[in-house]
């Protein structure tokens, strides 16, 4: 996965350190300069801030003391909670904090060797669809020699500070993360995707099954790698990092750091004891200010379980940042939970593997609207389907589809302010079995998310087997940015982006002739199949000048209920459009009928009744048995 990491801006990591070598001199990167640029992007300097490399500011650097450990972060004057809370939950994972930092063991001081230090460091992040490979030199922004940002508990490890200047580096500057989303760090942690979770709106403090189904969720995410936030919105401005009676801080992240099932009782009592409680370690990144409910340090609590029990959670009496809380308590005193999960896409493991269609597109502005790609929402319904759309489907009878759009991150300058994010969405319509253009008006919309300005936004759905148009969008229209769209199935989705309106003309148009009508054939329903007791296995299908739309079976049901589409460009609108209904067999599937259409410009919700064939027989049998056929239209080729 990271062989095809990018060098960012062009720095590569060994070619500088080796000129640094040879020419024995420590590194000076000249994109983030030891200026206030890399301090701020608007207002004028605090303090004095001299930037200092860490061996100015201590005898014994290291980039790790005593390994790494969710511990050892503390915020700085920054308001960048998000991020480090996000650090913390990185630093839980071995995996994963050994990817952020790469080669860790070869960029750890050596004092056996110093004349090896060059004063550069390297760190991946995953952006925008890619890994990129981040260099630094390690000056770092003091006062009165005190590092002001990110720091560890020992004043010798500069893991933290290093990999936070890093970040600001890929932002534009340390100002930058004063104030951001932990799901953005998360992701760019580990190339995951960011499920948000509304707790207050979801009722899951009062409705103890939807708190028992989310916490499986949460502790399958945890226990697979993946990396969760909590947080409580700060509702006003007097609201940021207010403290609550019960420890808990206003518009804060916290680093959940373990997920499990604690079992309760003492000795052999605990094992035979089937209870179990549903419980989440959290960490506040000030390193301090913890709950003070239930199951907090000093709580009598504690007492229901066992010494192992407690070892093995790691519980520990000291004022660290990090404390205990039920899963109950949770979801009754936080209001938002991050998931970052890592998607599966691997064949060799154990786990569900997904498959992940990645596409990158743009909202363009453009005066010719057949051009322009920046309609807005479906507010703004003269221009919405101007839109980048594209096109996926789903092959099993229901599947779980995860939709992920990421708009390009923005850059803080001191010539344009910081990057702000556009408020972005989609909506997702079931469309024609065999489309293969452009939508040009509204259908059935199976699913939309939440428009925000943040970073990316995410959609969990099940939705049935079929085609699906997912139309990525701006709250407002006009407004421009590129953007990168996600979408995991079960099976591959075969998504791609719709870009033509019609059927493209050709040389060959003339003769072979150019379709002059678009018509759009629904299929409804059926009811009263006769058959053997089990049911049949029916199935539909459309035909209209040699193309053709099947529906999927529906097994074993004298009453299957279809709703099936089929989109049609007609070069001979008197030719009819057929509908049959099979029976699907092993060896030889069995026709029960048909009916031929034809479309009615005047009429165009014409209604058609499907008679079903009695299967000794030629002729249409006097049973219930009817399939509902509607023409919805038969217009224009860009109306539809």
């Amino acid at each position: 996965m990271f062989s095809c990491v990018k060098p960012y801006e062009d720095q590569h990591y060994s070619a500088l350190k080796r000129a640094c070598l040879r020419r024995k001199v420590l590194f000076e990167d000249p994109n983030f300069p030891a200026t206030d640029d890399s301090l701020y992007y608007k207002g004028t300097p605090g303090p004095t801030v001299r930037w200092k490399r860490p061996k100015d500011i201590c005898e014994d650097p290291r980039l790790f003391v005593d390994g790494i450990s969710s511990h050892d972060l503390h915020q700085g004057q920054v308001g960048n909670c998000w991020f480090v809370a996000a650090c913390s939950s990185l630093a839980s994972r071995e995996s994963l904090w050994q990817k952020v930092i790469p080669d860790w063991k070869e960029q750890e001081w050596d004092p056996e060797k110093p004349n090896a230090y060059a004063g550069i460091f390297h760190f991946h992040f995953w952006r925008f669809g890619e890994w990129v490979d981040v260099v630094i030199d390690d000056r770092l922004p003091t006062v009165n020699n005190q590092l002001i940002y990110c720091h560890s508990s020992s004043r010798n490890e500069f893991w933290c500070a290093l990999v936070e200047k890093a970040y600001a580096k890929l932002a534009g500057c340390y100002q930058a993360l004063d104030g951001g989303n932990t799901a953005d760090a998360l992701v760019d942690f580990t190339g995951g995707v960011s499920e948000p979770i509304d707790l207050t709106e979801g009722g899951f403090a009062n409705d103890e099954a939807k708190r028992n189904q989310l916490f499986e969720r949460v502790l399958k995410v945890h226990s697979r790698g993946g990396l969760i936030s909590a947080s409580i919105k700060a509702v006003t401005a007097a609201d940021m990092e207010a403290r609550l009676a019960c420890g808990l801080v206003k518009g804060h992240a916290y680093a959940v750091t373990e997920v499990c099932k604690v079992r309760l009782g003492h000795g052999l009592l605990a094992f035979f004891k089937s209870e179990k409680l549903d419980m989440i370690r959290l960490r506040n990144p000030w390193g301090e200010r913890e709950w003070n409910g239930p199951w907090s340090d000093t709580s009598e609590e504690w007492q229901k379980v066992s010494k192992s029990e407690r070892e093995k959670m790691g519980v520990t009496v000291q004022d660290d940042g990090e404390f205990w809380m039920t899963f109950e308590d949770v979801c009754r005193h936080f209001t938002d939970i991050i998931k970052c999960r890592l998607i599966n896409t691997s064949y060799l493991s154990v786990h569900k593997t997904w498959e992940e269609a990645r596409l990158r597109g743009a909202w363009t502005r453009h005066e010719d609207p057949q051009k322009n790609r920046s309609g807005g929402c479906i507010n703004h319904k003269d221009t919405f389907f101007q839109n980048p759309q594209y096109i996926f489907d789903v092959k099993k009878p229901e599947d779980e589809v995860l939709i992920c759009i990421q708009q390009r991150p923005k850059q803080s300058t001191r010539r344009d302010g910081k990057g702000e994010n556009l408020a972005i969405g989609f909506d997702i319509y079931k469309v024609e079995e065999n489309r293969r253009y452009r939508m040009h008006g509204l259908q059935h919309r199976a699913a939309s998310s939440i428009y925000i300005n943040s970073r990316s936004v995410f959609l969990r759905t099940d939705q049935p087997e079929g085609r699906f148009v997912i139309i990525p969008t701006t709250f407002e229209p006009g407004h421009t940015g590129e953007f990168l769209l996600r979408v995991f199935t079960d099976v591959p989705s075969n998504c791609q982006e719709l870009r033509l309106d019609e059927p493209p003309r050709s040389c060959w148009s003339s003769l072979c002739g150019y379709p002059q009508q678009v018509t759009q054939v629904h299929v409804l329903g059926a009811a009263g199949l006769k058959d053997s007791s089990t049911g049949a296995n029916s199935y539909v299908i459309i035909k209209c000048e040699g193309d053709k739309v099947r529906s999927a079976v529906q097994k074993g049901t004298s009453t299957p209920e279809y709703d099936v589409k089929g989109i049609f460009y007609r070069k001979k609108p008197g030719q009819p459009i057929t509908v049959q209904l099979w029976n699907h067999r092993v060896l030889k599937d069995e026709f029960l009928g048909q009916v031929h259409l034809k479309a009615d410009p005047d009429n165009l919700q014409a209604l058609h009744t499907l008679h079903l064939r009695d299967r000794n027989s030629r002729q249409p049998s006097d049973l219930p048995g009817t399939v509902a056929v509607r023409v919805f239209s038969s217009v224009s080729l860009t109306a539809i």
